[in-house]
Order: structure tokens, then C-alpha cells, then sequence
């Protein structure tokens, strides 16, 4: 049970963003992986051009959108830009200002062919006033609480004043940025050709999988292998069905088999309780363990996704 919410919960926010995925590649450029602060704990990518109309997408959009994503859609919408036209690529990294803060922050940065000069205009008009980061122009968005910054006609980063600035900081070189953080870089080749990919480092692969072990999270066989946990990353679509590939590394091939173990483990155990929307979902689950990778993969259908939207389970994971 809580393997599978942990999958819909790292898998399932940038979802609500979008009506459906593309089918092309949601690759960051140069200038958007430049504005990520090195300490990114997780970054998420989705793809937003020649989106298709996606049933399970849609069904997840209706059901629910947590506050903090509602606010960066409604920041989106008010920038001027038209989400599903003008927005090619969006990301969403979650970062610490350097490794060992306790405080995360959250930016936004879109890709796309950007009516910048439409948009300043109606900035004008509505009489926001930008505010100098170095050389940056950064206005607030109205009654988001949030401000954008055209870093470029086709990039802009937004969200909370503070993470914007440390986003403009790591593009300016003021601070290191994610094209400094190796380990992520080459998460990010594994996944980067994907519709919607995540990575996250090794703090975030720890919380991950202490939230998809639950109680399993705090045993001694598990703090054995925490500290061998380096990244992990993820790649999902609903072109048809839904499709959930998720790797973790942990350099270590004892470590990866027993991560194996303990998922296996409670697969069994809840496929003897759950509902049989659980059961099936459970069933299209599979765990392997290879090289020091602890790979997991899921895939269902649209009728089976969208009748484990009404299972217990699910209204669990978005309660």
C-alpha cells in the first residue's frame, strides 16, 4: 500500500498541471538547467507541447490539485501566458540554498516561444513594477504572492520571491548551479527523453523510501542500507494506460537486494487485504533488483487506473 503511494505521490503533481503528455522529450536547455540551485533535492519535467487529451490525466486534474501546485498554475495563467500553447517544457525543482539547509523552496521554470513584449505590456497596464536582481527585471504576478522573471524570450523562472532570487543567483553564477551537480546530471540522462521524468538526490531518495516502506521505514534492516541510497529517478506517461518506471541507485548490489526484499514483502502481504482495485494495481507492480539498482515498475490500463482512483487507497494518498 504504501509502495503504490508513494508512486502516486511523487508521480502524480505535475499531472495536475497539464490536460494530457506529449510525446515528445521534456529536456531542459542549457539556460533552464542553469537557473536550478545546485542543492536541488528533487526537480520534476514535463512536456507540455502537442499535448493529446489523456482520460487518466484528466481524471487526476478533476479529482485534486494540492494548494502549493494550484498556486503555481494560477501564477502561470496570470503571467499572461496560455499554459498549453505558449508552454513548451515546465520543471518544477524543490532545493535547499546549500546542502544541509533544513529549508526547502520551490521554483518553476518555463520553457517556450514567449509574447514577452505582449506580456510586459500588460504588466504595464496593470501598473507592476519590476524590481532589479542584478540585471534581471522580476515583477510580481497579482494576487499569486509569486513573481516571474524573463530570463530570455524563451525561459522564465517564477515562484516565491526568495527562491526566484537564489534561482537568478545560480544563473548568474553568484552560486553553483544544477550543471555543477553531477550526480543529478547523470540521473538526468536516464530518464531526460521521457514525457514527465523526476530525479531526486540522496535526501530525497531517503524520504521517499522511508514514506514507501512506512512502518518498514524505521527498521534495522533498512538503516542499513539508507546510507548506501545515492539518487534515484523516475519516468511516467498515460499514452496508453498509465506507465510508472522508477530507479533507485544505491551502488551497492546487497543493499539494492534487500531494499527488494523488504517492497516484496509488503506487495504480498497487501495483496491479501486490499480492495480489488488495490489487488490489480498491486498485481501490475513489479520490483527487481540488478548492479546495485532497485528498479519498480507499473503499468495499467485506463479503466483499471481510473477504478484505483476510487479505491480507499487513492483517497489515502490525496487526503
Amino acid at each position: 500500500m504504501n509502495l503504490l503511494k508513494a508512486i502516486l505521490k511523487y508521480a502524480i503533481p505535475v499531472v495536475f498541471l497539464a490536460a494530457g503528455l506529449s510525446l515528445h522529450a521534456a529536456q531542459l536547455s542549457a539556460d533552464a538547467s542553469s537557473a536550478i540551485p545546485q542543492a536541488v533535492q528533487q526537480l520534476v519535467a514535463i512536456d507540455y507541447h502537442a499535448m493529446e487529451n489523456s482520460t487518466s490525466a484528466m481524471d487526476l486534474r478533476a479529482r485534486v490539485m494540492p494548494p502549493e501546485l494550484k498556486r503555481f498554475e494560477d501564477a502561470l495563467k496570470s503571467s499572461g501566458l496560455n499554459e498549453n500553447h505558449d508552454v513548451e517544457q515546465l520543471a518544477f525543482a524543490i532545493f535547499r540554498e546549500k546542502e544541509g539547509d533544513d529549508k526547502l523552496s520551490t521554483v518553476g521554470i518555463a520553457q517556450g516561444q514567449f509574447p514577452t513584449q505582449e506580456i510586459l505590456a500588460s504588466f504595464r497596464k496593470q501598473k507592476l513594477k519590476a524590481t532589479l536582481v542584478r540585471a534581471n527585471k522580476v515583477y510580481p504576478l497579482a494576487k499569486t504572492g509569486m513573481v516571474v522573471c524573463f530570463v530570455n524570450p524563451s525561459t522564465m523562472v517564477f515562484g516565491d520571491s526568495d527562491a526566484v532570487s537564489k534561482a537568478l543567483d545560480a544563473r548568474d553564477s553568484i552560486s553553483p548551479s544544477l550543471l555543477a551537480n553531477t550526480a543529478m546530471l547523470d540521473a538526468m540522462k536516464s530518464v531526460e527523453n521521457q514525457p514527465l521524468w523526476s530525479i531526486l538526490n540522496k535526501k530525497g531518495t531517503e524520504t521517499m523510501m522511508k514514506q514507501i516502506l512506512g512502518e518498514a521505514g524505521s527498521a534495522g534492516n533498512f538503516d542499513s542500507v539508507k546510507k548506501h541510497l545515492e539518487a534515484s529517478w523516475y519516468g511516467m506517461d498515460f499514452q496508453h494506460g498509465v506507465k510508472f518506471d522508477l530507479t533507485i541507485s544505491t551502488g551497492d548490489s546487497f543493499a539494492s537486494a534487500t531494499l527488494q526484499s523488504l517492497l516484496s514483502a509488503g506487495l504480498t502481504l497487501r495483496k491479501t487485504s486490499g480492495t480489488d482495485a488495490e489487488k490489480q494495481a498491486l498485481s501490475a507492480t513489479t520490483i527487481s533488483s540488478a548492479a546495485g539498482k532497485l528498479s519498480i515498475h507499473f503499468s495499467t490500463g485506463d479503466a483499471q487506473f481510473n477504478s484505483l482512483l476510487e479505491s480507499p487507497l487513492f483517497r489515502g494518498v490525496v487526503r
